[in-house]
């Protein structure tokens, strides 16, 4: 914990809720690295086999939605799932410029490897916080995100079929 008396001319911007967003990011993604580090994977990989897991045969432009993620970059993220083995792009029967997402027997090997450490990571998260304060912190950071949902370059969709 922070010594308060040290903020001095800091204090303002250590209260800001986009710096204390940044810095539970921070967090999450240093702990996120500890717990999943050994597998070379990361949590927007994580995300991404795991919807594919979900939605076989689902699109990049779908997936970016499902796990909100900028459609852009995510190119990046599926070259190297690819590379790693961890994923197969196949062409649509309806559009073959259009390329289907599956995962691969490897790529479902990684996903059962990591879910106990993913499971841990959540669990660290928030162990610092008492079980009434885990569920007020998800249900404010939850509803947040909702409702600010349509201001990122990737909003979330939820309800999608496969």
């Amino acid at each position: 914990m922070r010594d308060s008396e040290d903020d001095g001319p800091m204090q303002e911007i250590y209260g800001m809720p986009g710096h204390l967003i940044r810095r539970a990011q921070q967090i999450s993604g240093a702990i996120f690295a500890e717990e999943v580090g050994e597998f070379d994977l990361t949590s927007v990989q994580f995300s991404a086999l795991f919807a594919i897991r979900a939605y076989p045969g689902v699109d990049a432009t779908r997936l970016s939605a499902l796990i909100a993620f900028d459609r852009s970059t995510l190119g990046g993220v599926l070259e190297r799932l690819e590379a790693k083995g961890w994923i197969a792009r196949e062409p649509a029967p309806e559009d073959r410029r259009a390329k289907r997402l599956r995962l691969t027997r490897a790529g479902m090997d990684l996903l059962r490897k990591v879910e106990a450490p993913v499971r841990r990571v959540q669990e660290r998260l928030l162990a610092p916080l008492s079980p009434a304060d885990r569920a007020t912190f998800l249900r404010l950071v939850a509803q947040l995100a909702d409702l600010h949902n349509e201001v990122t370059p990737a909003p979330i969709r939820r309800a999608m079929a496969g």
